[in-house]
Parts: C-alpha cells; sequence; structure tokens
C-alpha cells in the first residue's frame, strides 16, 4: 500500500483513499468527499487500476465556484514545488514536485500548535513527483503549516548545492490566486516554487570559515548561564507581546533557548543549572526531559524544590 492508493472496506461499501500511514497496523483512508477514518490495514484492500476503470461510479460534479482567480497555465520553470492536486472535489493530493536536472532527496513534514510532526521522506529522480499527504479543503482552516526539507545532488557535478527548508503556511487571500498546471504532473492544482535559484556553496570558502573559527576559538570565552534559567516567554523576549506568536513559536523559542543554555553550561563545566518552565500544558517540561535524557553528559534530573517552584522547574545535574 502506498499514500493515494484507492481502497476499498473489506466490510463495508465504502471507498476511499489512503492519505497517511499511522502506525505499522493503522492507516487513515479519506471517504471521498466526506470525511477521514482510521483503518487497520488488514480491513482494507487495494482496488486495482482496471477494477477502479470498470466499476467505480462517476467522479461527483464539480461544486459551484466561488469567486476564484482564473486558472494560470504552468510556466514550467525548473525547481522545486509543492503541488496540491484534486483527488476529489474536496480532497487535495500534496505532491513533491521534482522539476530539475538533480536528485532530490527530502523529508516533509507538518506542524501545528502542538508542534512538528515528520510524515514521509524519499529520493525523487529528475522530473518525477510524489504524493506525501492529503488536505481536505473543508478543513482549510485548520491546515498545518507544510515543512519540507531538501538536498538536490546530481553526480559529476562540480558544484554543491546547500541544503533547504520551506515552511508552506497557507492564506484563503493567497492560496486560490495559485491556481495553475503543476509542472510534470500536467494537472490542474494550487503550486507553490519552493526554490528560485539554487544556493551554491563554495567549498574553499567553507574550508577558510572552518580554519578561521579553528583559529579563533582557543581565543572565544563561553558566556556562563545564570544557575536559574526563566524560560516563560514574557522573560525571553520582554518586548514582544506573545499573542501575537503561535504556541509552536513559542515553544520552538522556549527550547532553542533551554538548549543554548544547556550547551553553555557544558561547556562551562557547571554542576548544577535549574530550567523554569512553569506547569501549564506540561509540553515544554516533556520535550526539556526528553532531550535530558538522551544527552551522555547529563547525570541526572528532577523536579526542583517544590517549595520554591511548585512542579514548575526541573534542576539537571551534570557530569
Amino acid at each position: 500500500m502506498n499514500i493515494g492508493d484507492r481502497v476499498r472496506l473489506m466490510h463495508g461499501k465504502e471507498q476511499g483513499v489512503i492519505t497517511r500511514f499511522l502506525d505499522n497496523n493503522l492507516v487513515e483512508v479519506a471517504i471521498d468527499n466526506d470525511f477521514t477514518i482510521p483503518v487497520m490495514r488488514r480491513e482494507v484492500v487495494v482496488i486495482a487500476p482496471e477494477e477502479d476503470q470498470m466499476f467505480r461510479n462517476a467522479p461527483a460534479p464539480e461544486p459551484a465556484k466561488k469567486k476564484e482567480a482564473p486558472v494560470l497555465p504552468s510556466t514550467a520553470v525548473a525547481g522545486i514545488y509543492v503541488a496540491l492536486v484534486h483527488q476529489t472535489p474536496e480532497l487535495l493530493a500534496v505532491h513533491i514536485v521534482n522539476n530539475s536536472e538533480f536528485d532530490l532527496l527530502f523529508t516533509y513534514g507538518e506542524e501545528t500548535e502542538k508542534g512538528y510532526r515528520a510524515q514521509n521522506n524519499d529520493k525523487l529522480p529528475p522530473k518525477k513527483t510524489k504524493p506525501v499527504a492529503h488536505l481536505h479543503l473543508n478543513d482549510f482552516e485548520k491546515w498545518p503549516d507544510l515543512v519540507v526539507q531538501y538536498l538536490q545532488h546530481k553526480t559529476g557535478a562540480n558544484t554543491l548545492l546547500e541544503p533547504v527548508t520551506r515552511k508552506l503556511k497557507f492564506k484563503a487571500s493567497s492560496f486560490y490566486k495559485s491556481k495553475k498546471t503543476a509542472p510534470v504532473l500536467q494537472k490542474e492544482g494550487y503550486v507553490f516554487q519552493l526554490d528560485s535559484k539554487p544556493s551554491l556553496v563554495n567549498p574553499d570558502q567553507i574550508q577558510e570559515q572552518l580554519t578561521e573559527s579553528a583559529a579563533t576559538a582557543e581565543n572565544t570565552k563561553v558566556a556562563v548561564p545564570n544557575h536559574e534559567v526563566d524560560l516563560h516567554i514574557e522573560k525571553l523576549l520582554p518586548n514582544q507581546d506573545p499573542k501575537q506568536m503561535s504556541n509552536s513559536e513559542i515553544l520552538r523559542l522556549q527550547l532553542t533557548a533551554f538548549q543554548d543554555n544547556l550547551d553553555r553550561a557544558l561547556a562551562a563545566n557547571m554542576h548544577e543549572i535549574i530550567f523554569i518552565h512553569g506547569t501549564g500544558n506540561g509540553v515544554l517540561k516533556k520535550e526539556i526531559q526528553k532531550v535530558l535524557s538522551r544527552n551522555p553528559h547529563i547525570k541526572f534530573y528532577e523536579d526542583a524544590r517544590k517549595e520554591k517552584f511548585g512542579y514548575g522547574a526541573t534542576k539537571v545535574q551534570l557530569k
């Protein structure tokens, strides 16, 4: 089974499309034009293309279109794209499109207020595409941010291409204006180019930078962090209104500050450091302890003094 395969439920008449793999035994199936449901793999069977062609009901008519921008023709500019193409009138397949002469190594993930979740990865030859997810137009306001990381490679090339990370955050005002023919797929869809011009890396320049870094490292003193580090966002960004930031942005800044202070504490040979994260929903504390549990330089960690911090701080003993 692959994402995008059309399947039939073995104990029902429903048909749908596999939109993602939830785990080794569970898949998510989008029932046409309606909803998605989790189903055990053994409860669905892939519909052969021949059977689909012969017995599938006629596709639902196109819904009445709202005031959308006219469909623009594909400009066929070489590059890397994300294209959202109708699988049904309501269901869009998210494709990674490699409209270049390079091999493409990519990862695809989705970011919501709960954080980032990796979804797919693969290698695409030149002029190839791959569906990586499905999104319902009915849920447009709840769509996650799409995060694509990629690296282009060509055997025998004498230039080094820089890895790229791109995030797509959709707004209705601009989303519907992106409608055109998707490169390679040659189907109508909502098309977004991830690159403009490939970023070239000069290997000699990298070597010079590394040499300079090594030469100055001995003269660089590590700024020793405070014994108690407050990770509340209003402490980290006192001049910015947290209400203008998403929960995922706040969490990312807090984790960055935590990692920076932990690294500096280790570099300064501190024996102990306390991170004040508050109680809240517990997401920040959980992420911090996940990092600590994997760090070999941590002796142990525990809740800091409850009489002072309650359950809102973690004390870390460093080796």
